[in-house]
């Protein structure tokens, strides 16, 4: 039986789960800071997975699917391809980054998860938000890009 999957759907899911992404990170800096340890790292984790699966929908979706190109205006091109263009330098170097942190967090090594961290947040943050601001400009503010 030759089975078909339909990918249509998974843009819409991977920015859903960027967006979810952003939301448990922002709770999860609020608990650490409302020094509420153990809701920190249920939602950092939460945070965690999220991205991932975000990571494995995003592959899947390449992997099997065509390029969806930028179809707005050429006023637009400039500032969403800078957009783009950060995003995808930052996402390389959230990966190691997000590791590092949570194994020194699982460590126990709380004085460097720390130091680490204060990169790692305001990184993943912003790949999480410029993931859905992507989205936006590709599927809804200026779609019909495939190509």
């Amino acid at each position: 039986m030759d089975t078909m999957i339909d990918f249509s759907l998974l843009p819409k899911l991977n920015a859903l789960l960027n967006g979810v992404a952003a939301v448990l990170l922002v709770c999860g800096y609020a608990a650490i800071r409302a020094r509420r340890i153990g809701l920190h790292r249920a939602v950092m984790s939460s945070a965690f997975v999220t991205s991932a699966l975000f990571l494995v929908s995003y592959s899947v979706y390449h992997y099997g699917s065509l390029h969806t190109a930028y179809s707005g205006p050429a006023w637009a091109a400039v500032p969403y391809y800078a957009l783009l263009t950060s995003h995808i330098v930052l996402a390389v170097a959230l990966v190691p980054l997000a590791l590092i942190t949570l194994a020194r967090a699982l460590r126990g090594d709380f004085a460097r998860h720390r130091r680490i961290a204060r990169w790692t947040l305001p990184v993943w943050l912003y790949v999480s938000v410029t993931g859905v601001l992507v989205y936006l400009v590709l599927y809804v503010i200026f779609p019909g890009g495939e190509g």
